[in-house]
């Protein structure tokens, strides 16, 4: 498959560029619980979050159609950040993936097994 694009390889490799760049999940989880949030309360229910990644991650997801921004002309003005109906229908995809995140454990578990073997050959 010589000269095959990343997305003729893996169709779904957009898909993931676009949901699970680093702070999008958690945004979109925070907006989808918590409803309706400007840019602070936002903030501060990513608190790990710095306000400059989340401004360019909000701008990003609202030019990719999974939030919306509403700017309120009133003093002091005020902006709220919403998930969208698009940002919405990542719901299953979400669920799918907490129903598998019990796997977790064996993950860690595998983790834990190759490090011990690792740590057993690096003596060799």
């Amino acid at each position: 498959m010589t000269g095959t694009t990343p997305e003729l390889a893996c169709p779904i490799a957009p898909v993931v560029d676009i949901v699970f760049s680093r702070w999008t999940t958690p945004i979109l989880w925070a907006l989808n619980e918590y409803g309706r949030q400007r840019f602070v309360e936002l903030q501060r229910s990513i608190a790990t979050i710095t306000p400059k990644v989340l401004t360019q991650r909000l701008r990003q997801m609202e030019r990719d159609g999974l939030i919306t921004r509403t700017y309120h002309a009133e003093v002091p003005p005020r902006v709220e950040y919403e998930i969208s109906e698009l940002g919405r229908s990542l719901g299953p995809l979400f669920a799918s993936l907490a129903d598998w995140s019990p796997n977790l454990d064996k993950v860690e578990a595998a983790r834990q097994a190759y490090d011990d073997r690792s740590r057993g050959s690096a003596k060799l």
